[in-house]
């Protein structure tokens, strides 16, 4: 069973296939807070201030191009919306991956160390 720390303590790796439909519920209990909407693994962290949402986006910049995983982002004055999928799956055409959720669990890692909380 995948817990936010197992999966925060992996690395991505290139994927081709996508996640089956069944493997979703264990991944989704492993990274609270986050759903899937539109075929994007997605979360809004909401903070107090723009200087706490851009430290937000600066802290996770460094995550996320170490596992060279790039989310959509959406930045606002107090809240950044995180949209994962993985371009590289179902023949090119997009989908969810273990990458993306790998992704999320180092995310919530960092907003944990922070003042973000789901909004």
């Amino acid at each position: 069973m995948s817990t936010t720390q197992t999966l925060a303590a992996q690395r991505c790796q290139h994927q081709e296939q996508a996640l089956a439909e069944a493997e979703m519920p264990a991944l989704l209990a492993a990274t609270p807070g986050w759903q899937v909407e539109g075929g994007k693994l997605c979360k809004t962290f909401a903070f107090e201030n723009y200087y706490q949402t851009l430290a937000f986006v600066n802290a996770i910049a460094w995550v996320i191009h170490a596992d060279d995983h790039h989310p959509e982002l959406v930045v606002t004055y107090n809240r950044c919306v995180v949209r994962f999928d993985t371009h590289s799956v179902n023949g090119g055409k997009g989908g969810l991956s273990i990458n993306d959720f790998i992704c999320a669990a180092k995310l919530e890692l960092i907003a944990a160390q922070g003042s973000a909380h789901a909004g």
